[in-house]
């Protein structure tokens, strides 16, 4: 159920294990956005943390009035969090950012201007990525490409979930149950009015990432593909046609070589070969109807995307 809209716009952000960037956030949060609109909301959504993050915003919320938490039952992970955030969300729009500072605050009256211009929707796109490794780079290079190719509406390229959106949007958002929060593909299949502000991506305030470089980003490529595209079950019918058509044309050339008096050792190599081959494609195809099947399995349980513990500050309703 959607928020009342008692203030104009709300910062939403999930935090895990950060809790050496709050405090900094919060400053440039404050510092920015304040002079540009009438009210706001900074809304922290924490996984259960192991160091200090949910004191810090305990302890920001008691000083400054617009900050506010909600702590999750559990770890359910980016994704979630961010849709718990929206969800729970008052503002006449809602910035999504990462509270390692990442995504630089000053870049919000840009998206505020687009914005009031009629714009549903403004991503912030990267131009560069201070203190990124080759591999991220690479993968997330691919990944975009491989979306962008396959999938079944277009998600900008070098955009992440920072990004502003409309009360329209959120009210969207909030009919789409999936299981799986790729928020950036779901904008995406809303559509409405969108724009482009362009950044710089810096490195981190404090600490380090909470997720695998290589892994994570993986992650979140494959479950962009499969939940917005069909193409990988259509790449696995065509890697099975070809190798088909491959054990086809292999078994012709040995009836003619036989045919024309060649001679064949025992244990012929290629036998061995073509055996692995159509062994390691029927598993990659099993394996890519699996990743669907799963999906689907997750959806038709309709279990809570995430479960609230309790808010900060603590209500005494």
């Amino acid at each position: 159920m959607a928020a009342p809209n008692t203030v104009e716009l709300s910062i939403v952000a999930p935090v895990y294990n950060e809790e050496g960037n709050i405090k900094e956030f919060v400053r440039r949060i404050s510092s920015v956005v304040t002079p540009l609109v009438d009210s706001h909301e900074i809304v922290f959504v924490v996984d259960p943390s192991t160091d200090q993050t949910i004191d810090r915003i305990a302890s920001e919320a008691v000083a400054n009035s617009s900050v506010r938490g909600i702590v999750l039952s559990r770890r359910f992970g980016q994704p979630m969090a961010t849709i718990a955030g929206l969800d729970s969300c008052k503002g006449r729009a809602a910035v999504v950012m990462d509270c390692d500072l990442q995504d630089p605050p000053e870049l919000i009256p840009e998206m505020i201007a687009k914005w009031r211009e009629g714009y549903d929707v403004v991503c912030a796109r990267r131009r560069g990525r201070d203190g990124e490794t080759f591999v991220k780079l690479l993968v997330s290079k691919i990944g975009y490409a491989v979306i962008e190719r396959f999938g079944d509406v277009p998600i900008p390229r070098d955009t992440g979930d920072f990004r502003l959106i409309s009360r329209r949007v959120i009210t969207e958002l909030q009919r789409f149950p999936e299981a799986h929060g790729f928020l950036r593909g779901l904008v995406a299949l809303i559509g409405l009015r969108q724009a482009e502000v362009m950044f710089d991506r810096p490195a981190r305030f404090t600490g380090t990432g909470k997720y695998n470089r290589l892994v994570g980003s993986l992650r979140i490529g494959f479950n962009g593909v499969i939940a917005f595209s069909s193409a990988l079950l259509n790449l696995s019918t065509m890697l099975g046609l070809t190798a088909a058509l491959a054990s086809f044309l292999t078994a012709l050339s040995y009836t003619i070589a036989k045919l024309a008096g060649a001679g064949f050792p025992l244990g012929n190599p290629t036998i061995v070969a073509l055996v692995l081959l159509l062994g390691g494609l029927q598993l990659i195809c099993l394996g890519i109807t699996g990743q669907y099947v799963g999906r689907i399995y997750d959806e038709v349980k309709r279990r809570p995307r995430y479960i609230v513990d309790y808010e900060i500050p603590v209500r005494d309703d």
